[in-house]
């Protein structure tokens, strides 16, 4: 990192201490997001990945990029959030802890048309 002379913020007004604060902030959300962004980036959408929360671990599919985090449909189908530094890549399926079934189960995608949802054809 290029060595700076460090301004002292003893003599700026109220103002430029405000202005100062607003940039820095500015600046450390840029970081924060393209630190996320990288993690994002390792992950393409349908990869299936892992994660856990709640001591528990769950796995599922990347449906869509956020602006800092990614959406999965887990296991199971229901959608969740997640930062994309706690996923895990995933080879295979988990193993199943009931009896095995010859197909994974397919869940349709919905299209939003007006007020109504239909399954996409």
């Amino acid at each position: 990192m290029p060595s700076r002379t460090p301004t002292s913020i003893d003599n700026l007004s109220e103002d430029e201490l405000r202005d100062l604060n607003l940039r820095i902030v500015e600046r450390l959300r840029m970081l924060s997001q393209l630190r996320a962004h990288g993690a994002m980036m390792q992950f393409s959408i349908g990869d299936r990945v892992s994660f856990v929360a709640n001591g528990r671990r769950h796995f599922g599919i990347i449906t869509r990029y956020n602006k800092k985090t990614v959406s999965l449909l887990v296991d199971g189908g229901h959608p969740w959030t997640v930062s994309p530094s706690l996923l895990s890549s995933v080879e295979q399926p988990p193993p199943s802890s009931g009896p095995a079934s010859p197909q994974p189960e397919v869940l349709p995608l919905l299209r939003l048309t007006g007020n109504h949802r239909q399954p996409r054809r």
